[in-house]
């Protein structure tokens, strides 16, 4: 029968290094679903519409960003191996998310943004510090952060112009999988959140959302 590797903890912190690498660089993550606007037609949006929808993407692609970060954090400090694998895995799915933005964001002719860096290491370090206090607590924040998570996708998808489907299709996706996340952190035994702490969680996405949209 296999069984499981263990890790030291430099191997470990080399495994994060190359997890960063690989969030951070230009096309470095590779999915493993081909992206949904692969399917649709294309459409001929004007310079406005064009410039927002990539401000939109960029935005959804910092978010995938943080979420690399977060699992990464948790599962470098999950006390439970049950827990670990489930971050290691969220954080796997996350990489599709993560590389359709940035492929939709090129076809568009932008850029993802300059301050992911700084995003990452915020990140990181809240997910590292939610995964120390206690596996409940770092399973809550998965579930808190993906329903802030699909809050900002519900206001994209009504902002997309209605030509732009493969931006839509994107999205949707994405909808359906952090929606999934967010449960499946719960059924595993997150805790939930109170209002406040939600509440300051809403208002750090929005520095985040503002900061991006153009950077």
């Amino acid at each position: 029968m296999a069984t499981e590797r263990h890790y030291s903890p430099i191997d470990r912190l080399l495994l994060q290094a190359d997890s960063a690498m690989r969030t951070l660089l230009p096309f470095s993550g590779h999915p493993s679903r081909p992206s949904p606007a692969i399917v649709q037609p294309d459409s001929s949006l004007n310079e406005d519409d064009s410039r927002h929808v990539a401000g939109l993407m960029r935005i959804n692609h910092t978010g995938e960003v943080c979420a690399q970060a977060l699992y990464q954090g948790q599962a470098l400090t999950a006390k439970l191996p049950q827990v670990r694998k489930a971050m290691e895995h969220a954080a796997e799915e996350e990489i599709d998310h993560l590389a359709w933005c940035e492929q939709r964001i090129r076809q568009l002719g932008s850029h993802t943004s300059l301050l992911n860096p700084l995003f990452y290491g915020m990140s990181f370090g809240i997910g590292a510090v939610a995964g120390l206090i206690s596996d409940k607590v770092s399973l809550g924040f998965v579930a808190a952060t993906e329903h802030q998570v699909c809050k900002h996708l519900d206001e994209h998808l009504e902002q997309l112009p209605a030509e732009d489907e493969k931006s839509r299709a994107i999205l949707q996706q994405m909808r359906v999988d952090e929606g999934q996340h967010a449960e499946s952190a719960l059924e595993a035994g997150g805790f939930r959140f109170p209002a406040p702490i939600k509440f300051g969680m809403s208002l750090m996405a929005k520095v985040m959302t503002k900061s991006t949209y153009r950077i």
